[in-house]
């Protein structure tokens, strides 16, 4: 990755080119792709049919990234620029690499862990064996991704060190749950081909828990990149995070690959209401059948369809009461931001007290007060003399 504090570009070659070959009305602004972000400094890549001519032969077929940074006007708007956005570079320095980006197009998808935009789907990674699968926490990054409304494509590695019966096992397990897993060997190379015919032509975020060989994939899928590879932990059974920050990689088929941090417990933002359009088995029970109370929460409630009978009917509960108690949290918050207020005492201490009661008028101006007493004296004065 290039490094923005110094002058040395890794990813590409300096261009050999006179900023007065390209041609007139070339070095407006120009589409391209943010595929890192570090500090407050954007790496664009171009596709060569927005470049101009004289770009595309110093660049002699490589691709052509520019570090850039986000105008402040931007800022000033809120407009956060993110790993995957669309955007409009303007004043490009094709010779010193550098650029400005004006514009972020509009976005059809946006995650927040890892922050990315313009993902087409979800590759969810997961290991057979070392770490052992945990369907609660299986079940859990699920139910994350198919809250973000993008494809979700469910990928077991490390098949090599399971037995046949368990990989038949977790495949018939998981076909209950709604998912068809593609069963993977990084280590043996077996299943590789099946993963890019799912990633040609998209932009997908490689996701999953740390130590199920996430980055070990790409090192696979993409032989030009060499990722930080760690080893499971021995006393947790965990693995240790190697990835720091998203990043796009270009497919050799074609497509983009995002690679992100590797995390154990994803925080679940479903609202309780939402929560069981997550589960792909509930929602082919609420397709063919309405439960009989409009707001239910598929718990005790009278005419429900989709009480009981499926595996992970459990795990739906374990994430109702979460939902249902962040949701209260939120709202008594909330409440007790409009009734009280914070006040930060000589020590540096932070309490919070009551707010008192709003006046229900504004207080005359000392001008006007004046203006009124003058006016009495005037009214006793005409009396005297009267």
């Amino acid at each position: 990755m290039p490094n923005p504090n110094t002058a040395e570009v890794n990813v590409i070659a300096p261009l050999s080119i006179d900023q007065g070959q390209i041609e007139h009305g070339d070095s407006g602004s120009l589409c391209g792709t943010v595929i890192a972000v570090q500090a407050n400094y954007y790496w664009v890549q171009f596709e060569p049919s927005t470049l101009p001519t004289a770009v595309l032969t110093a660049a002699g077929g490589d691709d052509v990234l520019l570090l850039c940074t986000r105008r402040s006007r931007l800022k000033k708007i809120g407009q956060q620029v993110m790993v995957g956005d669309r955007v409009q570079v303007e004043e490009a320095d094709w010779a010193g690499g550098r650029g400005a980006i004006g514009q972020v197009l509009p976005r059809h998808s946006e995650l927040d862990r890892p922050p990315m935009a313009n993902a087409d789907q979800i590759l969810l990674v997961f290991a057979l064996a070392e770490p052992a699968l945990e369907p609660v926490q299986l079940s859990r990054f699920l139910v994350k991704a198919e809250s973000t409304e993008i494809g979700v494509c469910l990928c077991l590695n490390k098949c090599d060190l399971a037995s046949p019966a368990d990989q038949q096992h977790w495949g018939d397990r998981l076909s209950q749950w709604g998912y068809t897993p593609i069963l993977l060997s990084v280590y043996q190379t077996v299943g590789l081909d099946v993963i890019y015919q799912h990633l040609s032509g998209k932009t997908t975020v490689v996701s999953g828990p740390s130590g199920v060989g996430k980055s070990s994939l790409l090192n696979a899928l993409i032989p030009a990149v060499d990722l930080r590879v760690g080893a499971v932990s021995g006393k947790l059974l965990r693995g240790r995070h190697t990835t720091r920050h998203v990043e796009l990689f270009k497919l050799p088929t074609g497509g983009l690959l995002a690679d992100s941090p590797g995390f154990n417990q994803p925080d679940l933002d479903c609202t309780p209401t939402t929560l069981i359009h997550c589960f792909p088995e509930a929602r082919q029970r609420l397709e063919g059948d309405a439960c009989q109370f409009s707001n239910c929460l598929h718990r005790d409630e009278p005419g429900c369809v989709v009480r009981g009978g499926w595996e992970r009917y459990e795990h739906y509960r374990i994430f109702l009461e979460e939902a249902i108690a962040r949701q209260s949290s939120f709202e008594r918050s909330r409440d007790a931001e409009t009734t009280t207020k914070q006040k930060s005492g000589n020590d540096g201490q932070i309490s919070t007290e009551p707010k008192l009661e709003a006046r229900k008028y504004r207080r005359p101006s000392r001008r006007t007060e004046k203006q009124l007493l003058l006016g009495l004296y005037l009214e006793e004065g005409e009396k005297d003399e009267g």
